[in-house]
């Protein structure tokens, strides 16, 4: 069965490609299939119209989930356009949505982010899974902490992660240790959540705010990379305005995909 939706309630290309994500690939299309916590799932868009394909009855909410698809973004634009450069951000962007992801994936994805670009960040985590995942059909499943117990950097040398060996293997000892508890970093407000993940060797303040965003969905984690650091100087010298509060990630994203993706081409007059 099909999750069907708008091109104005969910955009394949802006949610899949602003940087929240490493393992769905688009065609030439504008199509993107991607592997989900074990499950292979294409999403396809026609003209306005954006069809989730996949995906059966018993999954149905999963996937709602996952793309939160019950939020009302629409209200969180209204908000936020109270501020005149988050409101052009908002109309150019509209259709990202944030994704719901696995915490683990999560954040050894960001760890393998650090100091990289996004085509090489893919590959690492491919190759990483072809070695480590189970393999199911169309691809293979992204390992978990468990079955990586043990784990030593050179049984990573085959990935080309660089220092960043170091920096998964010190996750997957404290996970599998106990010293990170992802149930109890989701019971936790943002800042002993942030605190908490930043134990893991080489996970800083933007490491830790993505996973937070991304797979714990705490609306508040405001990752801040080289394009959020220019934003803020530039446009919000002072910090953001009162209409983002607790809804900080959600600015942080249609502000990145604007300036990163289209004022690069218009500059932005407000």
């Amino acid at each position: 069965m099909k999750i069907i939706t708008t091109t104005s309630e969910l955009s394949p290309a802006r949610t899949f490609l602003c940087g929240q994500c490493f393992r769905w690939s688009g065609d030439e299309s504008g199509n993107f299939t991607g592997i989900v916590r074990g499950r292979k799932l294409t999403v396809t868009q026609k003209g306005d119209t954006v069809e989730i394909d996949g995906v059966t009855e018993s999954d149905k909410k999963f996937w709602r989930d996952y793309f939160d698809l019950n939020a009302d973004y629409n209200e969180y634009i209204a908000r936020l356009s109270e501020d005149e450069t988050l409101k052009k951000a908002c109309g150019a962007s509209y259709g990202i949505r944030i994704l719901k992801q696995e915490p683990f994936e999560t954040l050894l994805s960001f760890i393998i982010s650090q100091n990289n670009n996004i085509p090489r960040i893919s590959g690492i985590i491919s190759r990483f899974c072809e070695k480590f995942g189970e393999k199911i059909t169309g691809g293979y499943a992204f390992p978990t902490a468990e079955s990586l117990r043990g784990i030593e950097e050179g049984d990573l040398a085959e990935l080309r992660a660089g220092f960043r060996a170091r920096y998964i293997v010190d996750a997957v000892s404290k996970i599998n240790r106990g010293e990170i508890d992802f149930e109890e970093i989701d019971a936790l407000a943002l800042i002993p959540a942030r605190e908490k993940l930043k134990t893991i060797v080489g996970v800083g303040d933007k490491v830790a705010d993505c996973v937070l965003l991304f797979a714990f969905h705490k609306l508040d984690a405001f990752p801040k990379d080289v394009w959020i650091k220019r934003i803020m100087s530039e446009y919000f010298p002072d910090g953001l305005p009162e209409c983002t509060k607790g809804i900080e990630g959600i600015a942080q994203q249609y502000l990145f995909d604007y300036f990163r993706n289209i004022q690069n081409k218009e500059k932005i007059s407000v």
